[in-house]
């Protein structure tokens, strides 16, 4: 009984020490002064300045458009590439796992500048297209190494069952292998959207003059004093982030229990 009362504690505190900040910035968003330290009365102001300000709207545009384009194509390539690796040989795949968790390992500083003098090598102009080219890039291993452990749960019987009853290589890929491994994916696309929102260093260097996302306007504001404007847009992003979270989470409890009441 008082060891569970303690667990219970403990996860709270964790959980408390994790999501506090969070808490605070969405509540100081509704803060009626500019001041952090003092609450002086509730108003929506600085939801509606937000909307009015061109540099956070268009970052704030930049960000969600880089990042959903630089998910989708990472999802879609990873996957692949998933599939790719797990059809290998034990020597070669070894090889190819190892070389995904590079990239992951790596710091950001060390990816930005690479791809920056990539990009000035081959004269490929920075700006949207290279700091999006730069998202897809460092994106992949996530989307790999989430799609992974989800193959390697595959029954491959079951593939060659389909196959045998006659349907097709591609039919059997849709209709099998990809709900089997559709929660993989999901993880993989939510944690490619999360990596890419939050990203600032590799933005930093892959980037051109006029385009920014998010991270590196907050950056610029951060010499001067950061508006709370900035607060309102973090925890409509955070609200955001959560609700895609809440319906990934609900459909794909439905499916289980479609699952569960099939079998």
């Amino acid at each position: 009984m008082v060891k569970n009362v303690f667990k219970k504690i403990y996860t709270f505190l964790i959980f408390l020490f994790l999501y506090a900040p969070i808490i605070v910035l969405i509540v100081f968003s509704f803060n009626e002064s500019k001041s952090r330290a003092h609450w002086t009365g509730f108003t929506f102001k600085w939801y509606v300045e937000m909307f009015k300000d061109q540099q956070i709207m268009t970052s704030l545009y930049n960000t969600v458009t880089i990042a959903l384009i630089a998910s989708i194509f990472a999802t879609v390539l990873g996957t692949a590439a998933a599939i790719g690796i797990h059809h290998m040989k034990k020597t070669p795949k070894t090889i190819m796992t190892n070389l995904t968790y590079l990239p992951v390992l790596n710091p950001d500083i060390v990816t930005g500048i690479s791809l920056m003098l990539l990009f000035i090598l081959v004269k490929f102009p920075r700006g949207f297209f290279s700091m999006l080219l730069a998202h897809i890039t460092f994106n992949l291993p996530y989307v790999i190494l989430s799609v992974m452990p989800k193959l390697k749960q595959l029954d491959n019987h079951v593939y060659d069952a389909a196959l045998d009853l006659g349907a097709t290589p591609a039919y059997a890929f849709w209709k099998v292998i990809l709900p089997q491994i559709a929660p993989g994916i999901f993880t993989g696309f939510l944690l490619a959207m999360t990596m890419s929102i939050d990203d600032f260093v590799i933005s930093f260097f892959t980037t051109g003059p006029g385009v920014s996302n998010l991270a590196i306007t907050i950056y610029s504001m951060a010499r001067k004093g950061i508006s709370p404007k900035i607060n309102a847009v973090l925890s409509i992003l955070f609200a955001g982030v959560i609700l895609m979270l809440l319906i990934i989470n609900n459909r794909m409890s439905r499916d289980d229990g479609r699952k569960e009441n099939v079998a």
